[in-house]
């Protein structure tokens, strides 16, 4: 994952940076992790749990599942 601010954009979303950016450590919300759109930032993110983000992480990095 490369760094835009404190956000992060995964490695894979080649030049257009057309994916989601996820900002995990907030001392504004702790806890919590944050994801966008990183095209259009304006439009309302999505908080979760840290523990159901992890849980979420471990199911998509396993294709096989």
């Amino acid at each position: 994952m490369t760094q835009h601010s404190d956000w992060h954009i995964s490695s894979h979303s080649g030049s257009n940076d057309d994916c989601v950016e996820v900002k995990v450590a907030d001392p504004n919300h702790p806890g919590t992790v944050r994801a966008r759109d990183s095209k259009d930032t304006n439009i309302p993110e999505m908080r979760v749990r840290a523990a159901t983000w992890s849980t979420f992480i471990d199911h998509v990095s396993h294709p096989e599942v």
